[in-house]
């Protein structure tokens, strides 16, 4: 078997890992490169460590754009095998899919404007809504714990890695036919914290040989641990107190659904006052309907209220907007309100209008819920910087930023550790991705002192054989 690192690598974005066993090449990801918008297309574009067309099948851990959102270009580019994922996943593929298609025609844009001055070539998307259409004509979908034959020797099945909806940890069966040998792998995908709010707990994986873990959080903890009601309450109720909008940028999937569970709850005990809520995302919109399709993956106290209340995702004074008129009539809103809008990293959508005419605001308050990678706008206005580019002006930072860890889909360190520690088996050799170099060396370094087979990061363009 053989293993090479495509993306992810040195980096949280990208993800894909190309394996090779008995003669088939198996794409662990497709994702997209994301970061400043040149050097995102010149990696995107090409697919520099394999042709596309080589590809035999495609394993997809779960729906987040950096693990599933080049899939279009590589059937767009010769690409013709399964795409295996869970229900839930391939139900979210439908509409992310098509939500990175229209950005990508934006970025396109954008960048185009740009290579015109330096006297370059128009460059085209990526890939188109069609071509997104098309990609989900290759998607084969499974459920949890229903292991399936992919090829010879292989079999395939999800576990719930308790990350987003229809999140999976792969687990592949093999009888190597280059050694005889039989061989438990398993690609962790993003690991969940447990405790979520609406989801299971990762489940754990028994008598694993082999390992490609994510390591994101690697070195850092959350700042508290799941369940975070009364941390956002009392951020809520000093924002009112200010008089001024609390905008929360946020994916679209995932963490809009657990933002909404848990604005409902605290409306509900009395805990926050009845302010308006708005949803402003098409994509989240169309996200929260598709949770209610997936009931399997809710944790015992969500699977409970989905039957016992009308919409664990609804209230009174929500507003969901999916129009552009919407969303612009937002911003003659006066007083108090919350806006939830993507992208969670402020580098694309609706949420960047909603900065330019806020931030520079103290009445304002900006709340972060997840993780922001380097060189986002995100990442910029979270570290502390008084004055940040968007919509390409420069704006001063008056808004009061907050920021709350627990709300991440990600296992910490410590949690990866425990991860770690509860998958069973050999775990002969292991190898971290998804991550930033110092914070998969950081988790590296723990991992050895309690692991005597060897753990390695992986490297972008390297190939191991095992």
């Amino acid at each position: 078997m053989k293993l090479k690192f495509c993306g992810a690598a040195g980096t949280t974005t990208g993800s894909q890992h190309l394996l090779e066993v008995n003669g088939k090449r198996i794409l662990l990801d497709c994702g997209l490169y994301q970061g400043s918008r040149k050097h995102a297309y010149e990696v995107n574009c090409c697919f520099p460590h394999f042709d596309p067309a080589s590809v035999d099948m495609v394993i997809l851990s779960h729906a987040h754009i950096d693990h599933s959102g080049n899939l279009p270009n590589l059937c767009k580019s010769g690409f013709t095998g399964n795409i295996f994922a869970t229900h839930a996943t391939r139900d979210l593929c439908q509409i992310m899919l098509a939500d990175s298609a229209r950005i990508q025609e934006s970025d396109i844009e954008w960048l185009n404007k740009h290579r015109k001055k330096e006297g370059l070539e128009p460059v085209t998307p990526l890939y188109s809504e069609q071509d997104a259409e098309h990609c989900l004509r290759q998607f084969v979908t499974m459920a949890y714990d229903r292991p399936m034959h992919i090829c010879d020797g292989v079999s395939l099945a999800f576990i719930d890695a308790g990350h987003i909806l229809g999140s999976a940890q792969v687990l592949l069966e093999v009888t190597d036919q280059a050694d005889g040998k039989k061989k438990r792998f398993l690609f962790s995908g993003d690991v969940g914290r447990g405790h979520n709010e609406v989801l299971r707990d990762p489940v754990v994986v028994k008598d694993v040989d082999f390992l490609l873990m994510e390591s994101t959080y690697g070195g850092r903890e959350h700042d508290a641990p799941p369940g975070v009601g009364d941390h956002i309450g009392e951020i809520i109720r000093q924002a009112v107190r200010r008089g001024g909008k609390i905008l929360i940028p946020a994916f679209a999937v995932e963490r809009t659904q657990q933002l909404l569970y848990v604005l409902h709850e605290l409306f509900e005990r009395g805990e926050i006052p009845e302010i308006p809520v708005f949803v402003d995302s098409p994509l989240a919109v169309s996200a929260t309907e598709i949770y209610r399709l997936h009931p399997d993956a809710f944790n015992d106290e969500v699977y409970k209220s989905l039957f016992e209340k009308d919409n664990p995702f609804g209230f009174e004074n929500l507003t969901l907007v999916r129009s552009v008129s919407g969303s612009r009539a937002l911003n003659d809103l006066r007083g108090v309100a919350i806006i939830i809008s993507a992208s969670g990293m402020c580098e694309a959508g609706r949420i960047l209008h909603h900065l330019k005419n806020n931030i520079g605001d103290p009445k304002t308050t900006v709340l972060f819920v997840g993780y922001c990678a380097e060189n986002t706008l995100g990442r910029r206005i979270r570290d502390g910087e008084r004055e940040v580019p968007i919509l390409g002006s420069l704006h001063v930072v008056r808004a009061k930023i907050e920021m709350i860890d627990s709300f991440s889909g990600h296992a910490d360190h410590s949690e990866l550790l425990d991860y770690f520690e509860r998958t069973t088996g050999p775990k002969n050799r292991v190898w971290l991705v998804h991550g930033e170099k110092d914070k998969s060396e950081a988790l590296r370094e723990a991992l050895q002192k309690i692991h005597t087979q060897p753990v390695e990061v992986g490297v972008l363009g390297d190939t191991v054989d095992f």
